[in-house]
């Protein structure tokens, strides 16, 4: 159900009985040895296997997010926070206007979080629709994380998965020391501290490991995803 596999034709003849779309967003930023879109690759995946039983269209992963931070970086663009408002309210007003009503945004990237306040306002404008901002790692994905291994940030193992690691890249096979952010909260400032982008842990662990946590998110969307709107279809 990933909209790029959809024409315009087959999405209205969904909206004859159903009303949910949901919008995976991300960022591209720099993730250590892991892939520069390490951010959108999971959350639009996570999206899709997620939404697919229960016949739900996904949009494109929105790919920009908010990351000054990353900006000493290549390849790290970063939107301005009232871009990213400007442009989920424009996304959510246009297809609100062709008749969605129930709006995921799922969001895998821990910058964008401040944007769920912007989410919550379109939503109590609204006489009957409603915009859910859902954090893909929040709950049990986390729970389950910490116990695998208590230490896990910013591209470490937990963000190494099949689909984020480059083949190209060898990983370091020890354990970063967590970082400590810098008092100057400048771009040159964060990667004088963060270094090859890592803010700490082990590199990789064993897949099993990392696909228990993916598997407890897939989950917990698609229960948002089925049960958990305020609103009747």
């Amino acid at each position: 159900m990933r909209v790029r596999d959809l024409n315009w034709m087959q999405l209205e003849q969904y909206l004859a009985s159903d009303d949910r779309i949901v919008l995976p967003i991300g960022s591209t930023e720099q993730h250590a040895y892991l892939s520069l879109e390490t951010d959108n690759i999971l959350a639009a995946r996570l999206a899709v296997e997620a939404a697919e039983p229960l016949g739900v269209p996904v949009l494109p992963v929105l790919a920009y997010g908010v990351t000054p931070g990353f900006a000493a970086y290549p390849g790290s663009p970063s939107l301005r926070p009232e871009t990213l408002v400007a442009v989920l309210r424009d996304i959510l007003d246009s297809l609100h206007g062709q008749g969605f009503r129930r709006f995921l945004i799922a969001n895998g990237h821990g910058g964008n979080t401040f944007a769920r306040e912007a989410a919550a306002e379109w939503s109590a404008g609204q006489d009957a629709a409603v915009a859910l901002w859902h954090e893909i790692w929040d709950g049990s994905p986390d729970e389950i994380a910490a116990e695998i291994d208590e230490e896990y940030d910013h591209a470490s193992w937990s963000e190494k998965l099949p689909w984020t690691r480059r083949p190209d890249a060898e990983l370091p096979s020890g354990r970063k020391p967590p970082f400590e952010r810098p008092l100057v909260r400048t771009p040159e400032a964060w990667r004088e501290v963060a270094g090859d982008g890592s803010f700490g842990g082990l590199y990789q662990r064993p897949d099993e490991d990392v696909l228990r946590v993916w598997a407890a998110a897939v989950e917990q969307l698609r229960e948002r995803l089925e049960n958990g709107w305020p609103l009747e279809p």
